[in-house]
């Protein structure tokens, strides 16, 4: 037996249904400024690697959200790990903020300058992908946004032989309903060559 759920009938959850299984989904805590001045840190769950040649990362905004309408009227932006040492302020980050509350300073979050964009990364975040607006695409009730990767910085106590490691990371994932997820057990498995 399964339970079918209909997408197309308007009294299906979709969206509960789809966070349930398209898990865990690794999370985009994006830093950005808006064209007043004021900053924006907010957690998103809808975020991937969309292109490796040139990077592009994408996130969707579920949505107008204020980290949307920064990132459309400046062009920049950066996305910052969330590790398990920050993940209370980084729930904390998602309360919906008046538009004119910089959440970094609400919550005493530090920030510094990034490398290469004039948005500020997370401070005690391991990692940093900055970002300069590729392109977006409204989808239905979200806005599907893709960035060209410009820098990435990585912590050096969280490299091994010059690559970032996952178990030095302990990045936290997006499960569904009020579920995170821990940094996962590693298992390691040779790619197969081809037949």
């Amino acid at each position: 037996m399964r339970t079918v759920f209909d997408t197309t009938d308007p009294d299906t959850n979709a969206y509960a249904v789809l966070t349930s299984v398209v898990v865990p989904r690794p999370i985009a805590w994006i830093t950005s400024v808006g064209a007043d001045g004021v900053g924006n840190l907010a957690p998103h769950s809808f975020f991937n690697v969309a292109c490796a040649r040139p990077p592009v990362i994408s996130f969707a905004s579920v949505g107008r959200k204020d980290t949307l309408r920064n990132v459309l009227a400046t062009g920049h932006f950066v996305v910052n790990l969330v590790t398990e040492d920050l993940r209370d302020v980084a729930n904390a980050s998602s309360a919906p903020f008046d538009p004119t509350v910089d959440e970094a300073e609400a919550l005493g979050v530090r920030l510094e300058p990034s490398e290469r964009v004039p948005v500020p990364r997370v401070a005690d975040s391991p990692v940093s992908i900055e970002c300069t607006l590729h392109s977006s695409i409204k989808l239905g009730n979200s806005h599907l946004v893709l960035g060209d990767v410009r820098t990435i910085t990585v912590t050096d106590d969280a490299l091994v032989d010059g690559r970032p490691d996952i178990e030095l990371l302990r990045p936290m994932s997006r499960l569904g309903g009020d579920a995170w997820g821990l940094s996962p057990e590693v298992v390691r498995m040779t790619r197969p060559e081809r037949p």
